[in-house]
């Protein structure tokens, strides 16, 4: 289990993988929650014009993995996602900012469950609620 808000060694660990080209900033990643955002650009939409799904996604799932990393049990050296799930709300255009929060729910020796919710800070309305699972890994 890592200690204090380790946003800033997430976001430079991120570099060159899709939360970072995607330009995801982190308030907090701690024991138990994290915090981040992105502004909305082209980069985010899908063809239609409207924000992507996988962007949201890509947050939201984010947060909670960087979470699940930083509130592993001792002896655990990683995790994998065995379940997610999104409920859309709403969108976010061009020039907006989605912003996120992820809790720990369950925080077992063998499962994480963690919860997220996405927010257009821009307008203030909830945007995606969102569910995952990881599994915890251990060294063989």
């Amino acid at each position: 289990m890592m200690e204090g808000n380790q946003a800033a060694a997430f976001e430079e660990r991120q570099r060159g993988t899709l939360p970072g080209e995607l330009e995801v900033t982190w308030d907090e990643v701690a024991n138990g929650s994290a915090r981040g955002r992105f502004t909305v650009a082209r980069k985010h939409m899908a063809a239609n014009g409207f924000l992507h799904a996988a962007s949201v996604v890509a947050l939201v799932d984010s947060a909670c993995g960087y979470g699940c990393v930083a509130s592993l049990p001792e002896g655990a050296n990683g995790f994998t996602t065995i379940e997610l799930k999104a409920n859309y709300l709403g969108t976010a255009k061009e020039g907006e900012t989605v912003a996120c929060r992820a809790w720990l729910v369950h925080g077992g020796r063998m499962t994480q469950v963690w919860d997220a919710e996405a927010v257009n800070e821009t307008t203030g309305k909830a945007m995606a609620l969102f569910r995952c699972t990881q599994m915890v890994l251990y060294p063989r």
